[in-house]
């Protein structure tokens, strides 16, 4: 009778174990049908609650092997990984924390591969039982500071500075003391010149119709511009284009030439051919410059009169700035973009 009773319990205990193992709740989260192509890989990402066991099922359709089969616990912890796989059957895991995981098939023959695999998770609790194990991507925004050297403007002083202030002296084409009727004016633009003027005129006129041009600047010209050291016609003509210069009409002309080196000066002289960059025939003329800012320019100039010399007055007035820099650290942001893996739970 005892023996019976011993019996009777070891089996209702029995069938209390079976009960229990089959009362566990099999969720099923992939079960999927995919081609890896040749030397290639597919990724998919799963989230699993801490408990979970896992239970993992792999075939290739036509028996062939993959290259490699891995489970990865984001970011690194690789939890599985087989090669030269055919088929997987119930490969089982748990998961110790809640996170994501990485399932990634790779094929590196020359042919694609045709894979069933399956996920499916056991929870440990009616409280993950309906775990999210999708996972989601979103743009997370890094900002980083970089400290660079930076210039910075600590004074800028604008100028006008008097080039060129002279009468030259150009003889007829039939000078009796066989001097030339071509005369070149030469001069250097100093350093830091933006912008540079010129006034050309010949004989009594043309200094009359400078000192016409002077006395309307004088009387027109604001308080504030005058402010500039050096600012004068010349000054208001290089700086703004503001022309008080009125051209003459009749009397002794001047050809003239602005060129930029001394060999075309040569050919000039010799009566060849020569490259110049401005060119009149006027007796008087001014103009702003705004190219050739630096170096040595050269002013040529031919009298075409027969009998008489001229006198040319030339002038010629720069616009200087001067910058002082200094330097200083500053932070320089930096933003760049990532996609960020994430579950909703």
């Amino acid at each position: 009778m005892t023996m019976g009773k011993n019996v009777v319990l070891e089996s209702l205990t029995g069938l209390f174990l079976c009960s229990n193992i089959w009362g566990q709740t099999i969720i099923d989260i992939a079960d999927n049908t995919l081609k890896v192509a040749a030397i290639s890989e597919e990724v998919f990402y799963f989230g699993f609650a801490e408990g979970d066991q896992v239970i993992f099922n792999f075939q290739e359709v036509n028996g062939k092997e993959l290259k490699e089969i891995e489970i990865v616990e984001l970011p690194s912890s690789s939890k599985f990984m087989d090669y030269k796989s055919s088929k997987i059957e119930n490969k089982t895991f748990n998961i110790l924390k809640t996170g994501i995981y990485k399932f990634r098939f790779s094929n590196q023959a020359l042919s694609g591969r045709i894979c069933k695999f399956k996920i499916q998770r056991i929870p440990a609790s009616e409280t993950t039982k309906n775990f999210n194990t999708n996972v989601y991507t979103r743009t997370v925004y890094d900002t980083t500071y970089t400290p660079i050297t930076e210039k910075y403007l600590i004074k800028s002083d604008t100028a006008a500075i008097p080039v060129v202030d002279q009468v030259a002296r150009v003889s007829s084409q039939t000078a009796m003391n066989g001097s030339s009727n071509k005369t070149i004016v030469d001069f250097t633009l100093p350093e830091g010149t933006i912008a540079w003027s010129y006034y050309i005129g010949v004989g009594n006129e043309g200094e009359e119709a400078f000192k016409a041009a002077s006395d309307k600047f004088l009387t027109s010209a604001a308080d504030a511009v005058i402010s500039i050291p050096g600012y004068g016609t010349m000054a208001a003509l290089a700086l703004y284009g503001i022309n008080y210069f009125t051209q003459i009409q009749g009397g002794d002309n001047i050809k003239y030439y602005f060129i930029t080196d001394w060999e075309n000066v040569l050919l000039f002289k010799s009566g060849q051919a020569f490259y110049q960059y401005k060119q009149g025939d006027v007796v008087n003329d001014a103009s702003r410059m705004t190219t050739h800012l630096t170096g040595k320019i050269y002013l040529a100039l031919i009298n075409d009169n027969i009998a008489d010399a001229i006198d040319v007055t030339v002038k010629v007035t720069a616009v200087n700035v001067k910058q002082e820099w200094g330097t200083k650290i500053v932070q320089e942001m930096n933003i760049t973009s990532r996609e960020e893996l994430y579950l909703i739970n």
